[in-house]
């Protein structure tokens, strides 16, 4: 399997990163800055790309059987740009010949109850809006999107910690999972498992889901 990954020095981009090399996976890492990746293997290309700039990184995605984005804006706090990143994506990758996009999403949109979401409720914190709302218009953009990539959006339950690494999980779509004691959440680990199982078992096509205990 060979993917091409944004976001690979990220919390989320490199668990991912760990679990496709993990899995025997050729992966290709497009990074701004290549020296904030650690990482050494010799299945693992990484080349200098923004994702914002087609031009750097159309070449290197060219014979990906899928390519992952885990793109956040905290650190250059830029929320409003995640959903101009799903709308590039949707419009290039198919001219790289790319035919499969994971997008990383996130949590907020989610509904706990009819018409509700998780963003909605008054303790939610205030901090995390902008991110949230800017995952929010991304997953708009690629329900609206008339592109012929076939998206996934994966949001990960309320709580995504840094939990052990158990390979179980539960799939739902647009409502919060949550467990018998009323909670949702999940390790990153075991999201990036969820998220690279739908590559092997290619489903969820142009669908959001949810992964949580």
């Amino acid at each position: 399997m060979k993917i091409a990954l944004f976001g690979a020095t990220g919390h989320v981009g490199h668990a991912i990163l760990d679990e496709a090399l993990a899995r025997g996976y050729d992966v290709t890492a497009i990074v701004r800055d290549p020296s904030r990746l650690a990482a050494h293997d010799a299945r693992l290309k990484v080349v200098t790309g923004d994702v914002s700039k087609p031009e750097s990184w159309l070449d290197a995605v060219r014979g990906a059987d899928a390519v992952v984005a885990s793109l956040s804006a905290r650190r250059d706090g830029t929320p409003h740009g995640i959903p101009a990143h799903a709308s590039t994506l949707l419009d290039n990758l198919p001219r790289a010949g790319v035919k499969r996009l994971l997008w990383v999403g996130g949590a907020g949109s989610l509904e706990t109850a009819p018409g509700v979401r998780v963003i909605d409720d008054p303790h939610f914190p205030d901090a995390w809006k902008p991110e949230a709302t800017g995952q929010a218009k991304a997953l708009e953009v690629f329900r609206d999107s008339k592109s012929e990539l076939e998206w996934t959006y994966i949001s990960p339950a309320a709580l995504l910690d840094d939990g052990p690494r158990t390979g179980k999980y539960r799939v739902g779509g647009d409502q919060l999972l949550v467990d018998a004691d009323g909670k949702s959440q999940i390790s990153v680990p075991d999201y990036a498992i969820a998220l690279l199982d739908r590559i092997e078992k290619n489903d969820a096509r142009r669908h959001r889901i949810t992964v949580a205990y």
